[in-house]
């Protein structure tokens, strides 16, 4: 007794985010229809002409608006811009930018650098451990030999 396996298939909405676009920008058929992984994978492979314009001119989700701007998602929701921004407009915010985007640009560098300090300060005490238990097991050698 055999079964076909049916495909795995998404929400339009998870579907959408996997594609760093806007669900609500996207034609009525992608957003009442479930995804199946192999035609979303088709999507990112050879996108059709609406996927292509929505992802060069948005209007773009949250996610992409603050990656776009050099900020966090909580900085854009601090600065109260909750709406999506298009190509155009993140463009202009970047030509000009207002205090906001200069304050939230300066915390998340101060972020990354704070991310990068720990990450170089775990990789320092990982390879300090490494070397002792190296020490510790040729020095058991030794004794073992003996």
């Amino acid at each position: 007794m055999s079964s076909e396996k049916k495909p795995q298939t998404m929400k339009p909405a998870t579907a959408a985010q996997k594609l760093g676009i806007l669900l609500d920008a996207a034609p009525a058929e992608f957003q009442t229809e479930f995804v199946s992984r192999t035609e979303l994978a088709e999507l990112m492979a050879n996108p059709p002409e609406w996927l292509a314009l929505l992802r060069t001119n948005g209007p773009h989700p949250r996610q992409v608006v603050a990656a776009k701007l050099g900020v966090s998602i909580s900085g854009l929701a601090r600065s109260e811009i909750t709406d999506p921004l298009t190509t155009a407009e993140i463009s202009a915010l970047l030509q000009q930018p207002p205090a906001w985007l200069v304050l939230e640009r300066s915390t998340q560098a101060g972020v990354r650098a704070d991310q990068i300090a720990v990450k170089d300060r775990d990789a320092h005490r990982a390879a300090k451990k490494a070397h002792v238990e190296r020490q510790a097991s040729q020095e058991q050698a030794k004794r073992d030999r003996s």
